[in-house]
């Protein structure tokens, strides 16, 4: 350790880590697992030794093992769990205390053998990425001596609540807000019961901090594999606006029906002469009613996000909800893409508004820069080249994930060298 306190990798023991994954980081076909996967890649890389344990959700049942050489560097389990909710238990959890979005990732099989991987093996770090893994918190301190380490994804019961918000019907709104409140309640109870916490914003750490957190938190932003992302404007269509994201998770759905029902018509026959490519996983066949020959194209899920990145040149992010940092504006931003996002959509990147971003919050701001955009090319990717310039800076995967091992060691003072 040098003697202002920063420490340097190189000089520390190797440590044996463990994460806890509430879905499989293979493919990286999504924000979480893509955050996930960076990470693992990271922390190998830095040389230390790395376990995973996720929990494969039953549509990802048949798909085989995963074909990624990152897979022989680690320790790699994956255990099948059903998280489908009946009618008949969402009706009886409307008298219940907590809520089944979060209970519904509880498994006592699972628990049982997560009990005797962390009591079998001498782990330095247990990681639990997700709200979601925090259900196995008693279980793993209750066997193992490891320092726990909570990333947050997102304050989950904000998503709920700002979901509330956007709701017109009182009682879609009021069984929202009952949702907010349970998983808010279950949040306070779980978050000093960690050794420290890490999140992707300032917001998301000052909202913790308000809650009474006394632990340490550690503010980490999405990293990124530079070498991943390489942009080839000879395959770009220009103008084209897009949406990339995956519509089971309630924000990006309702932001983008939200997009569709303002602009529909504009593109079709009013003053925004582009085609608008939505694509992801998850895509109800009601969006195929959006669908216009031609005009507007329902993709759902493509072989290859950054080539189908690459193909367009206007990112559209109409998030209404949420919180954390989207991993797809940070994947967007290294694409050299013009990124037009609600300020909610953005949170947590340090973006400059008209130099690395536009920043629109109502159909009048986002109406107006797409006609710019479309209509101003060299604008248009003069954004772009801002925008990689940023995450270049600041979201290099090798950067944030040396401060993610330094954070690590502050825990394990015993393994530093002095």
């Amino acid at each position: 350790m040098l003697a202002d306190g920063i420490f340097v990798t190189n000089q520390i023991n190797q440590l044996k880590i463990l994460i806890l994954a509430s879905r499989v980081p293979f493919p990286q076909n999504g924000g979480y697992q893509i955050v996930v996967y960076n990470t693992i890649k990271g922390l190998v890389d830095l040389g230390h030794e790395v376990s995973v344990v996720a929990l494969k959700t039953k549509k990802h049942y048949e798909t085989s093992e995963p074909d990624d050489e990152l897979i022989s560097k680690i320790n790699y389990r994956a255990y099948n769990i059903d998280i489908n909710v009946s009618v008949f238990e969402v009706a009886m959890n409307l008298f219940s205390k907590t809520s089944f979005n979060i209970n519904k990732y509880y498994d006592p099989g699972f628990e049982r053998l997560l009990a005797v991987e962390v009591r079998n093996n001498a782990y330095d770090i247990i990681q639990f990425d997700g709200l979601m893994m925090s259900l196995y918190l008693a279980a793993v301190r209750k066997n193992s001596g490891a320092k726990l380490v909570y990333r947050a994804h997102n304050i989950e019961n904000q998503v709920w609540q700002r979901l509330a918000e956007q709701k017109n019907d009182p009682f879609k709104k009021s069984y929202l807000k009952m949702h907010a409140r349970r998983i808010k309640n279950y949040e306070l109870e779980q978050l000093n019961k960690f050794d420290a916490i890490t999140v992707f914003t300032e917001q998301d750490k000052t909202t913790l901090t308000g809650y009474g957190t006394k632990i340490p938190i550690d503010i980490l932003p999405v990293g990124l594999n530079m070498d991943k992302y390489r942009p080839d404007y000879n395959k770009t269509e220009v103008p084209s606006l897009f949406f990339l994201g995956s519509l089971d998770w309630l924000p990006n759905r309702e932001g983008i029906e939200w997009f569709l029902d303002n602009f529909l018509k504009e593109f079709v026959e009013g003053e925004l002469p582009v085609r608008f490519y939505v694509a992801g996983n998850d895509i109800p066949e009601r969006f195929d009613d959006y669908e216009v020959m031609g005009k507007v194209f329902i993709q759902g899920e493509v072989d290859d996000a950054l080539e189908f990145v690459n193909s367009k040149s206007i990112m559209i992010v109409p998030l209404l909800s949420s919180g954390g940092m989207r991993v797809k504006i940070v994947e967007g931003m290294a694409m050299e893409k013009c990124i037009i996002s609600t300020s909610l959509g953005a949170e947590g990147i340090n973006y400059t508004d008209g130099a690395n971003i536009l920043i629109a919050n109502d159909s009048d701001e986002f109406f107006e820069a797409m006609k710019r955009c479309i209509s101003d090319e060299e604008y248009c990717r003069g954004i772009g080249l801002n925008a990689r310039k940023l995450i270049e800076q600041q979201h290099d995967v090798g950067v944030v994930t040396g401060r993610l091992v330094s954070l690590y060691q502050r825990l394990l003072p015993a393994l530093m060298l002095g």
